[in-house]
């Protein structure tokens, strides 16, 4: 391996808050090397502390600024166990692209949206001995966009094809879309990806995640409900749209089973109807011939969901889903590659957001830049 400093490390704590994912890659061109990947679990404390600082209206300066700290440490503990395990240098890491871990989104409406992350980069800066870039998703919201999704980008730099049109779905704790037309780049966020089946599960039966959607297999989904689901409002917007946990979470989801009394896993079996539905809609709205749809992020391991989606594009007349591995890429890494690329595009002072994908007035450079 050359001692240049050629490698970026992308970093990203979703919205399932369970794992840091670091990923070691390289650019050269329009190609990626893969040369490293770590995943680190958070622990359950900090976990609890992340989901007291989403929840609007609980609001509490010290957790913020302890978890921000905190998380910091950790991201720094991912980058350095990494480095150790591929036997990379400090002098051979260009830059970490750190995405942090939300805790609070909101699209801009009747009032100027935010997006806050935390995980302090200049924690992960020091203990690292890297330049960091993070804070990526401001930059574009001063600029009126929604500041998500900010993936596009990578999808079209790895993924694009000049014959072929090419969706490539991200199914994280959010579903998105990114829509590779031959001749440009679209996309938003479709609605809940594993959101609500992972906090549905951990309610009942103590599992963090329902694994390759087993439990959801042995329930059967409740039309009524399912309709019911895809009622809020954020179906019916038109892109560009973003959304997250202020919008979908367990509380919500408690709310909507008022008036059905269902066995927990009719439930289970009806969100994932749920995703697999509002995705396949957002897919055919979008009103042009697909060749691809290439999926990546956890979602991509869930079974039953991958199978309901294929039902369900088939209805559409849109074609089956396949792996981005299919690609060269694995779906678990496919999100912490983009902030690598991100951070990579950022040292060039080259824009990193698609203004047709977040509403911005133009695309901008992302990221704020974290020296040791």
């Amino acid at each position: 391996m050359s001692n240049s400093a050629n490698i970026f490390i992308g970093l990203m704590s979703g919205t399932s808050m369970d794992s840091i994912d670091a990923v070691a890659v390289s650019f050269q061109q329009r190609n990626l090397e893969f040369v490293a990947c770590h995943s680190m679990d958070i622990p359950r404390e900090v976990e609890r502390n992340i989901r007291q600082l989403c929840h609007p209206g609980k609001d509490n300066i010290e957790l913020y600024a302890r978890t921000d700290q905190l998380l910091g440490r950790l991201f720094s503990q991912a980058v350095k166990e990494l480095m150790t395990g591929a036997h990379i240098t400090t002098d051979q890491i260009a830059a970490i692209g750190s995405h942090g871990q939300t805790i609070r989104h909101q699209p801009p409406g009747d009032m100027p949206g935010y997006s806050l992350q935390i995980g302090d980069p200049n924690i992960i800066a020091t203990e690292t001995g890297c330049t960091v870039v993070a804070d990526f998703r401001r930059a574009d919201m001063a600029l009126g966009g929604q500041g998500a999704p900010l993936v596009p980008g990578f999808h079209q730099y790895l993924f694009a094809h000049p014959e072929r049109t090419r969706v490539i779905l991200n199914i994280g704790g959010i579903a998105n879309v990114t829509l590779l037309h031959k001749d440009h780049c679209s996309g938003f966020d479709t609605g809940p990806g594993n959101l609500l089946l992972d906090a549905w599960c951990l309610k009942n039966t103590g599992a963090p995640f329902d694994d390759r959607g087993a439990w959801s297999k042995t329930g059967a989904s409740n039309r009524a409900l399912l309709d019911q689901l895809k009622q809020h409002a954020f179906f019916a917007q038109a892109p560009p749209k973003s959304t997250g946990r202020e919008e979908f979470n367990l509380g919500w989801l408690e709310q909507q089973l008022n008036n059905h009394d269902l066995p927990t896993a009719d439930v289970q079996a009806s969100l994932t109807s749920f995703t697999a539905e509002t995705i396949s809609e957002a897919i055919a709205h979008a009103d042009f011939p697909v060749d691809d749809i290439l999926v990546c992020g956890g979602g991509a391991y869930n079974d039953e969901l991958i199978s309901q989606l294929d039902s369900c594009l088939a209805v559409n007349n849109l074609p089956k889903t396949n792996s981005t591995a299919t690609l060269g890429l694995d779906p678990r890494w496919v999100e912490a590659c983009a902030f690598a690329w991100l951070a990579a595009q950022r040292l060039i002072k080259t824009s990193g957001s698609i203004a047709e994908v977040t509403g911005a007035t133009r695309a901008t450079v992302l990221g704020g830049v974290f020296q040791p």
